[in-house]
């Protein structure tokens, strides 16, 4: 017999065992000590904690309704640890030859132009987005079938909203390095616009 506490978690509630509990508020504090120099360090703590959130929900079925300590082991696995960042940005042979991420395709609309569909495919392709709205435009001017397309490609893939869907439309592994990136980037884009 164990015992199990509620915690609130990027938004959501999870029953977690005591020493599960005992091992997640560690690491934690271990982050939060890390980002603490950061600009940004709140923004890239909730991104973190919200990656940690959609991990924990993939673990819990209708059979399997409390988070575990080895659910907290195998996250603090596929995230890394405070100690895997290198502070002077270095690649190790780690990163250079490990596997990519999960590469989904979705609407990025931080850099739409109409609805952020060609961007997305841009994206997912590692291609200019330009390239592909050039594609669309000559085959609606060929028959009107690119719109079409357009249309079906904008309901029927999701928005990246969430750093970690931004991470994987990219096809890069959500982690804890790449979530301080994407989130140091777009604090800098938000400061160089508020400059001008």
């Amino acid at each position: 017999m164990k015992i199990t506490l509620s915690v609130n978690i990027g938004g959501y509630s999870f029953n977690i065992d005591e020493d599960a509990y005992s091992e997640l508020k560690r690491y934690l504090k271990n982050l939060q000590l890390h980002f603490a120099g950061e600009e940004s360090s709140a923004e890239i703590l909730s991104d973190i904690e919200s990656r940690i959130a959609e991990l924990f929900r993939t673990k819990l079925t209708s059979y399997k309704q409390v988070i575990t300590i080895d659910d907290v082991n195998n996250v603090i696995s596929v995230l890394g640890t405070p100690e895997d960042i290198s502070d002077n940005e270095r690649t190790s042979a780690k990163d250079k030859f490990s596997s990519p991420g999960y590469h989904r395709m979705y609407r990025d609309t931080d850099h739409r132009i109409i609805g952020g569909v060609c961007s997305g495919i841009g994206a997912y392709w590692n291609v200019d987005p330009w390239i592909i709205r050039l594609i669309f435009v000559v085959v609606t001017m060929l028959g009107g079938l690119g719109l079409l397309v357009y249309l079906i490609l904008y309901i029927v893939l999701p928005e990246a909203r969430t750093t970690a869907q931004k991470i994987e439309m990219k096809g890069e592994p959500v982690n804890i390095q790449n979530i301080k990136d994407s989130v140091k980037k777009e604090f800098d884009t938000v400061r160089k616009n508020m400059n001008l």
